[in-house]
């Protein structure tokens, strides 16, 4: 089969290459891949700058995609050949908190991931791909949508008529945005983009704020909100940025902090989370029963995946280069018609 193998680091060592169809084992599924979508996990491990020391060599990176069982090993119940299903990212997390050791079995590092014509997912990992998507709209949902459900469902604890703080326009925020406002929740945004800024409130998002505009994001947010703060806030950019977003939630409010986009350290400001009583919670995605929950809720409220743009398997190196200028929702790489 063809597959994208990453060789070294850096996008210009992710090579297309040929190596062989692997064979279910008990228990696994063997998926024909028709779609995957990017992540910044994915653009970090190609970069060299997400636990390096654990890349394997020549690895099939991509954590988030679908597609269609074409084989299944000895023993498998839950699934049968010609269903459609998602990979989930940590393939041995189904319920519960998660173990020690969930990120030695994610699926794109350092298990095998997407970027190929097949791929291996085991039984108990797959999920249904909801029906009324495409495998492209599916293969978004892994990641981005998962994080933004169980951030505000499940930490957040998110009830209609709260308030929530999403940041910039990319996958996890656009889903975040379209899900609180789906249940009922006040929705403002930041981005440097006023033009990014009206297409989200399209989405459902009631204000927006542009954080190059107003350095002092966190205040126009506190008089968005009366100076209450919101209720979740979802801090995808993480770095000294977080003092902000403590500043912008309200007094014993939950941050979910589910990335690192403008750094991975943080000169943490301790006297206004103390006083404020906030709760700083990361999060690596979700256990596989959370995904079982989301999708009949996606299908229920209609919700659909902003795709900015789907490649073709070929061009995989120019998607993650798009990803690297900061799309508007989910890149796509589109692997079989």
């Amino acid at each position: 089969m063809k597959a994208w193998l990453l060789k070294d680091f850096g996008l210009d060592n992710l090579e297309l290459g040929e190596v062989p169809v692997p064979s279910p084992q008990p228990g696994e599924l063997l998926i024909k891949v028709g779609a995957v979508s990017l992540n910044f996990r994915d653009k970090a491990i190609v970069d060299g700058i997400y636990e390096p020391h654990l890349v394997p060599k020549n690895l099939i990176p991509v954590s988030d995609a679908a597609g269609t069982v074409v084989a299944v090993g000895e023993g498998v119940t839950r699934f049968q050949v010609g269903d459609r299903v998602n990979s989930h990212l940590y393939s041995r997390w189904i319920d519960g908190e998660p173990g020690p050791d969930e990120p030695a079995w994610c699926i794109g590092m350092p298990l095998p991931g997407g970027l190929a014509e097949f791929m291996i997912i085991h039984e108990n990992s797959a999920v249904r791909a909801p029906a009324s998507m495409s495998d492209e709209e599916a293969s978004t949902l892994p990641i981005a949508a998962l994080t933004a459900w169980y951030s505000l469902m499940d930490v957040g604890r998110l009830q209609p008529g709260q308030t929530v703080l999403v940041q910039g326009t990319g996958g996890v925020s656009i889903f975040a945005a379209q899900i609180a406002a789906a249940h009922g929740a006040r929705v403002i945004a930041t981005s440097s983009s006023d033009a990014n800024l009206a297409k989200v409130k399209a989405l459902g998002v009631s204000e927006g704020v542009n954080y190059r505009t107003h350095p002092d994001w966190e205040q126009e947010v506190s008089k968005l909100t009366g100076g209450k703060g919101v209720d979740v806030t979802i801090d995808v950019a993480g770095g000294d940025g977080l003092n902000k977003s403590v500043l912008a939630t309200k007094a014993a409010g939950v941050i979910a902090q589910v990335g690192f986009l403008t750094g991975q350290t943080t000169r943490l400001q301790l006297m206004p989370l103390i006083f404020r009583q906030t709760t700083i919670r990361g999060i690596a995605v979700a256990p596989r029963t959370a995904f079982d929950r989301m999708n009949p809720f996606l299908d229920l409220h209609g919700i659909k995946p902003v795709i900015d743009k789907v490649y073709s398997f070929d061009e995989a190196v120019q998607a993650f280069q798009h990803l690297a200028r900061g799309p508007f929702g989910k890149i796509v790489i589109k692997i079989a018609g």
